[in-house]
């Protein structure tokens, strides 16, 4: 196992669990947020050095559109995020002569945030055999087993159908769509009830994203097998 790829993933495992922090804004407070937002702007600058490659073989046809835009509206996202999340920052980037403008900013941070909730975790789902596959060589686990696949895939399927549930009861819809201009935050909510709605929620990206890349090979390649 190469340690670049082992740090690959370790940079992404500490960037998901940042995210997830982040999306808990009304668990932690305000202070904390910002340090987090701060620690996943060196991460995500990490991730990027450590992926440069992707830059390289940008225009050399070696991923697939739905991929690239993925990728690109991940990569836009992230950096509205941090620009806004750095100009309404309080404490950790207090310093900056920012000013004006707030309300909007504000607006785009809260687009960002959901938006990019999403988009990171199909982006996950579009990479998840790289990353079962450097796992399963890290803990030496044979691939190939149609019962344990067979296990992941309804295990999945839960977890992705109560994901449906958790973004309709999260109403996740109107702040995508700027519907509300306010997020109802629930100070008294259980961190843990939290979190198993939002990582349903991730689950549910990655399970769409990943199972359907599978079905859209299949469905290619049965078309060429055809022709």
């Amino acid at each position: 196992m190469k340690p670049k790829a082992v740090l690959k993933l370790a940079v992404d495992g500490l960037m998901t669990i940042l995210i997830l922090f982040l999306m808990g804004y009304q668990l932690w407070g305000e202070v904390l947020h910002e340090w987090a937002g701060a620690a996943a702007l060196v991460f995500f600058i990490i991730h990027h050095g450590l992926n440069r490659g992707f830059y390289k073989t940008l225009f050399q046809g070696s991923y697939s559109v739905m991929s690239l835009c993925i990728d690109c509206l991940v990569l836009i996202v992230m950096l509205l995020q941090m620009y806004s999340g750095i100009v309404i920052s309080r404490y950790v980037f207090a310093f900056l002569p920012f000013g004006g403008g707030m309300a909007l900013v504000r607006r785009l941070h809260i687009l960002g945030a959901y938006w990019g909730f999403l988009l990171i975790s199909v982006h996950l789902g579009l990479h998840w055999n790289m990353m079962l596959s450097i796992i399963r060589k890290i803990i030496k686990i044979k691939s190939g087993s149609n019962i344990r696949s067979t296990i992941t895939f309804w295990a999945g399927l839960a977890i992705a159908g109560y994901g449906v549930w958790a973004f309709i009861d999260r109403n996740f819809f109107s702040y995508l769509f700027m519907q509300t201009e306010f997020v109802f935050l629930d100070y008294s909510e259980p961190a843990m009830l939290f979190y198993i709605d939002y990582l349903a929620l991730m689950g549910l990206c990655i399970f769409i994203a990943h199972y359907g890349t599978k079905m859209l090979r299949k469905i290619k390649k049965k078309g060429k097998g055809s022709s």
